[in-house]
Parts: structure tokens; sequence; C-alpha cells
């Protein structure tokens, strides 16, 4: 059979099914894109609907490099060509894959399937990071990617000659490996949507839905129309979630409701804005209203309505502030979001979060775990939506299951009941080898599913990286064979004379993001030479948290590796309860960045943990550096840092009981008469701030008094932050700013009564004498 033929019968088989194929044009470049570009001509689509993912330029298809291939997230294809020659990512396989429409062929030019191993150089540049060569690098996941191509169903394989044409202009004959057919007739079709006449959502929003799945989905949306109600919309994608979550914007924006509209970015919120649109037009709204003049929306003008309602999108950080008090909030890919920036939006009246169950971003899984518990323990009436039935494709369709298969989309936790009585005591320690997990798919899922339940930002290269990263260490606590708790582990530093001079230049050194920091942002000449391992990813099970397990996990790796490293480290989205584990693991803050990252809202902390007498030198000096620094980047830079998140960290720069330094305060005389002054007498604190601001340093990060959280949050809002008095009592929770000043004075009291004679107090003691008589 001729190539034309060939694909001609497997697009009619996939039509047929309303199913997707993928088929494999295996052998060198030139012939695979040759025969991409018959194989759209033979299956009779237009070239509108046919995007090239690919780092060439010059084709006459809408065209994108791999490195922009999120562009079709939420786009529609009826064929997608992706040239894994160059460019090739586990990332950007599920993102070409997601936009192909039911009836239509994901097209992958690849070498031959049996020199892949030993191919897709990209992957092989993605995780050979110095001192690894490319040599060392691992191929299991090019191997498992080979096996799920040749065992999957729904997969049809072509190798070519290194041309398909002939001289005379027929084409060549192709050898078929597999066919890809399936001899299933028409899948089941979805159900007819209909209208819901017991909500308050006009008919129209209703016709607008394709299945009936997410007519549903529409109506459970319509109880946002009135405070304290909550909705969550679970589904795998491709189940028109979005599509849903925009018509009930649409509905409540023309019932007069203001809808702030909040995902990871503005591009993962367009279907629900274009849905919208298309619903505000059909009820006879105009589309758009005026702008509004402020950058930070991002959809700007936003939808509005002659009913005085409006459609806005806010990034995740600012739309936690709920920004001119919206009526209804509605998170797209909720699941991608952490899980303390999603509980700030629990403040708004009403709101609907979507989420994604098994995404290309990361799995809800931590959404379902751990964010549900805190819903279900908020004021809000919770309704729950599950989406089952695919809108662009088949009920089973193969090329969602390969996909799934291949790059771990569904991979869980192992089941709570299996781990449930486990404690510090009943596990065991595993090192898990590439091979380990290459050779045990229960084992490999389970690891997965735990790491993407931890963390918000696992994606599709992680897959990758655990089976390919030559610079990687990966450790578990197992419970009868289950792990309950794993650490991934990335080997830094130890970088030559020359990539540490090119470090300080400037330069990113691939796979080194301690020693990168420490160098080119800190100015620290010397301090990739020494060697470390980052933590990159620590998770537990979330039915045995909060029972030790993590900082026995990190024990035993302290154990194992201590005498090999200079120094442990992590960076993190800074927050109190984070802070505080790290510091109870001997971790010391060295930087909290002065961004916020756009996605978590929360700036990033490093810290480290010394091994040897080279890493201790380089935590000391760091430490010392960062309590120099933070004290005038407090009322600067990060004046806007939680006050909690100031007293985590800067409690945590000294870990050491033995470390005077770090926490010592020596003011002069005449500044502890001021201190007593404001504690007793008419001082004020505007007097002589600097008096308060050695002394808060010097408590927050070692006691001086017994001091409430409080009273630490006001030391950190007004004396450190310096920000103004009616702020603070209006953060602070303090009636009026007389109150929160009388709090003041009961610190500086406090402060005073902490201080011993050898110090400051028989001058305190004279002058408290003085205002008394």
């Amino acid at each position: 059979m001729d190539l034309r033929s060939f694909v001609a019968t497997l697009r009619e088989n996939a039509r047929a099914a309303n199913e997707r194929r993928l088929l494999a044009l295996t052998g060198n470049r030139e012939a695979g894109v040759d025969a991409a570009h018959t194989a759209v001509e033979a299956a009779g689509v237009d070239d509108e609907a046919v995007s090239l993912v690919t780092t060439r330029e010059g084709f006459r298809y809408h065209r994108l490099h791999p490195d922009h291939a999120d562009e079709l997230l939420g786009t529609t294809r009826e064929i997608v060509i992706f040239d894994c020659h160059k460019g090739f990512s586990a990332n950007a396989l599920g993102q070409v894959t997601g936009a192909v429409d039911g009836g239509g062929l994901l097209v992958l030019v690849l070498p031959p399937l049996e020199e892949i191993p030993t191919q897709l150089s990209a992957l092989v540049d993605q995780v050979a990071v110095p001192p690894f060569s490319r040599d060392d690098v691992g191929t299991h996941f090019r191997q498992r990617l080979v096996t799920t191509l040749r065992h999957h169903p729904g997969v049809a394989i072509l190798r070519l000659p290194p041309s398909t044409a002939a001289p005379n202009g027929e084409h060549k004959e192709i050898e078929i490996e597999r066919d890809g057919l399936s001899n299933r007739s028409q899948s089941t079709p979805p159900s007819d949507p209909h209208s819901y006449t017991d909500t308050p959502f006009p008919d129209a929003a209703y016709e607008a839905c394709r299945t009936g799945d997410q007519a549903r989905a529409v109506a459970g949306l319509s109880a946002l129309s009135n405070p304290s109600n909550a909705v969550v919309v679970e589904a795998d994608r491709g189940r028109g979630k979005s599509s849903a979550a925009g018509l009930a914007a649409a509905a409540l924006a023309a019932d007069g409701n203001d809808v702030l509209v909040t995902a990871p970015s503005v591009d993962n919120a367009a279907e629900l804005f274009e849905r919208a649109a298309e619903l505000l037009a059909t009820l006879d709204h105009p589309a758009a209203g005026e702008s509004t003049g402020d950058e930070a929306d991002a959809v700007d003008p936003p939808l509005a309505t002659t009913a005085g309602g409006r459609i806005r999108f806010r990034p995740p950080p600012d739309a936690a502030d709920l920004p001119s008090d919206p009526d209804v909030v509605i998170v797209d890919e909720a699941a991608a979001l952490p899980v303390r920036l999603l509980e700030r939006l629990l403040n708004a009246p009403a709101v609907g979060f979507c989420t994604t169950v098994h995404g290309y971003e990361g799995s809800g899984r931590g959404f379902a775990v751990r964010f549900r518990e805190r819903l279900a323990a908020s004021s809000y009436d919770v309704t729950d939506i599950e989406l089952r039935e695919p809108i662009r494709y088949g009920q089973d369709d193969p090329v969602e299951a390969w996909l799934a298969w291949t790059l771990l989309l569904d991979a869980e936790p192992p089941a709570d009941q299996l781990v449930a009585d486990t404690t510090p005591e009943t596990v065991s320690y595993r090192t898990l080898t590439t091979d380990d997990i290459a050779d045990d798919e229960s084992l490999f899922r389970s690891v997965v599913g735990l790491l993407v339940a931890a963390h918000y930002k696992t994606e599709p290269d992680d897959i990758v990286r655990l089976l390919a990263a030559p610079n990687l260490e990966l450790r578990a606590l197992l419970s009868d064979g289950h792990p309950v708790s794993v650490a991934l582990l990335a080997r830094e530093g130890g970088l030559s004379s020359e990539q540490q001079a090119e470090s300080y230049r400037g330069r990113r050194v691939q796979g080194n993001m301690l020693p990168d920091v420490l160098t080119s942002q800190l100015r620290d000449p010397t301090a990739a030479g020494s060697v470390g391992y980052r933590v990159m990813r620590i998770a537990t099970h979330h039915a045995v948290r909060s029972r030790g397990l993590g900082s026995a996990l990190l024990s035993r790796c302290h154990d194992e590796f201590s005498d090999s490293v200079d120094w442990f480290g992590v960076g993190f989205g800074a927050t109190p309860r984070l802070l505080s584990f790290w510091r109870a693991n001997g971790y010391r803050p060295v930087h909290l960045s002065v961004t916020r990252n756009e996605t978590s809202g929360e700036h990033s902390a490093l810290m480290l943990r010394p091994c040897s007498t080279a890493g201790t030198d380089l935590a000391d000096r760091h430490s010392r550096w960062f309590r120099d620094r933070i004290a005038g980047q407090l009322a600067d830079t990060i004046s806007g840092v939680a006050p909690d998140v100031i007293r985590g960290v800067l409690r945590a720069v000294s870990v050491s009981a033995d470390d005077d330094e770090l926490g010592t305060c020596d003011p002069a005389d005449r500044d502890w008469r001021v201190l007593a002054g404001v504690a007793y007498g008419p001082g004020t604190y505007e007097a002589a701030p600097h008096v308060f601001q050695q002394l808060a340093m010097a408590h927050l990060i070692r006691p001086v008094a017994e001091l409430s959280p409080r009273a630490e949050r006001l030391l950190v809002r007004k004396v450190l932050q310096c920000a103004p008095w009616a702020t603070v009592a209006d953060e602070l929770g303090f009636v009026s700013e007389r109150q929160c000043k009388r709090a003041f004075g009961a610190i500086a009291r406090q402060f005073c009564e902490a201080v011993d004679s050898e110090s400051g107090g028989d001058i305190i003691a004279e002058e408290r004498a003085t205002y008394e008589n």
C-alpha cells in the first residue's frame, strides 16, 4: 500500500469511531517531513486545520516552535504534526496531543524506532547538566516511548524509505509495522444537552452546550448567583469544563454580577472568555466594555453587559486580593495553583473552581486531597460536579489513553488503606535507581503520584528527569513495599574555575540553581566550587502527613550523603509552615527573593544545611550576609511580604544555639533611655526608630522577650517594613490606631523587663523610676 492510500484509510477509521489516531512516520527527518505533507493531502484536510510543530521554518501550515507548543492548549486541529527530531520534550508531546480533534491525526515525525534510545537530542540536552556529560544521560524514557508506540492501540507505525516519492512521480510502497486500525464502530455518542428551568440562567446558556454533561455543569455553576456558594468542577482534559465556566460567567454577568476570572495565565482562560463573549452576543449584550486603564487587567477592556455586569481577568496573586470586591470568582485550571493561594480566594462572596484531574501541567490530586479539606471546613455550601463525557472525541479514544500511559498523567499515590498505619518506625529506607522505577511500573506510578500530589508544578518533563537525569538521586521510605515519602535530590556545584567565572559574569549554568543564585545574584565568586544536593522535591503521602516521615526521610538522606558533599540546600515558595519544617531539619535561609512568583504569589526562599568545613563556611557567610541585607530590604523591596513569612525566615537564620553573633543587640546608653521612655513615659517610636529596628531584628532571630505572634507581627509591619500606623492597625485587627500604639508600648515594656543589668537594665530601672515618681 502506498502512503496516500494508507493515510486515507486511517483517517476514515478515526472518523468512523470519532476517535483520534496516532501516525508515527519513522525514518530520516527529510523523508518524515515530506511524508507528513503527503499525509495532510491524503487526509483531505484544509491547511487552516493543520498545525506543524517544528524547529524549522518556511512551511505553509500554522507553525510553532516546540518551545511554544503550549499555545495549542485550548485550540482544536484536525491534524497536528510534531517533528520530534529536534526540540522534542515530554511537555510539548502532551501539549500537541491535546489539540487534535476527534477523527483527526496526531502525526509524529520520528527517527527509526530502534534508534530512538540514542536519538532525540533535545531530551539529552535537557538533563545533561555539568559536570555530567551527554553520555551520562539515561535512555529509559526514550525506551518507554518506543514501547508504548509499539504496543498501544490506535498507533500506526510506518517505516519510510529515504524518499517517499519515486522518480516517475508515483509514491513508493511503505512498510507498515502497525496499521493502528480499530474494528470498533462509532463510539457511544455524547448525551444531548437540555435546559434546566429551575436555575436562574437563560435557556441560551444551555443551548450553547455540546453535551448533556456540560449542560449539567453550567446548571451547577448557577449556584454562584447567590453568595456563600462554592462550586467545584472536575474533569480530565477535553470535557468542556472551561467552556462551561465561560457560559456560566456570561450568564452571571448578564444578570449584573462582577465576575473575576483567574488562571495560571491569561492564555489558560482564553476558551472561557471566548465562550462567554459568544453567549453575551446571543443574549444581545455588548461583548466589551470601556477600557479600565488598569494595566493589571490582562483582558482589557473586560467583557461587559448592559445590566452593569462584567467579566475580567487577574493573575492569581492579584486575584487573591479580590480587587474591586467582585461578586463571583471563577478559577480555571485550579489544580495548577498552590493550595495556600487558593485558600485566599475563599474570602470571595461566591467562588467556582474548575480543575483538571489528569493534566499536562500537573494533576488535580493536590487540589482534591489538600484543598478540598479547607473548602469543606469553610462556610460555603459546596456543589461538586464531575464531567466524564469527552466533547471532541469518543469516550474510548486510544490516543488519550496512550498519552496518559506514556507520560503517567493518571499516576496516583498508593491507596490510603495500604499506608494508613505507617510510622517512622515501620518504614524502610530505599534507593530507587532509574532501573528500579523503569522495571516496576506500579512502583513508578506510586512515586510519580506522590510527587504530583505534593507539588503544583510537577509536569511531564519531570518523568524524563526521573528516568534519565544523571545528576538526580531518588530516595524513599517504603511501608510494606509502598512508597509513603519520596525525596528527589539534584547534585549541584563542583564547577570548574572557568564555569565559576562564567556564572559570576551572569551566564547561567544549567542544572545548578543554588550555586547560580549564590554566585551571580549574591556575588560570591567561589560559591559554585563546593558540592551539594538540592532537595528538588520531597513528598509524603497525604494519609500519613504530620507523623514525622518527611523529616525521617531527610535525616536518612543526610546520613547517607553528608560525608560526600559540602551542603544540602532547598529552594521553595516561602510559607511559615515550610520555613518551620526546613528550620527544624537544620536548614537556614541565605536568600529571600525580592519578587513574587507570578503563579504562587510567594517569595522564594533558599536555605542551606552545611555538611563539611567548606559547607559551613559557605552557609555561615551567606547567613551573615542575609542578616545584614534583609534589614534594609524589609522597608523597600520586600515590604509587602507577609509578616508571618518574615517571622519564619528570621527565626531560621540561626539554627545553632552557639551562634551568638546572629541575634545580638547592643544599644548605646541613650538608646536604652529612649526604649524606657516609650515603655513607661512620653517617648514615641518615631523619635528613634533605629532602636526598635535593632531590637526587633535581634528578637526575631533569637527571642529577647516573651512576645505573642501578634506582637511580633506588629514589630515586622511597623518597625521593619515601616507601614503606616493605620495600615498596621487594620491588617492586625486593632480597633484603632490608638489601640495599636498601646500594644506597641506593651512590647517596649516587655523588652525593658527582659533586659538584664549588665546590658541596660540599670539605665532602664533609673528611667522607669523617674516616670513613676
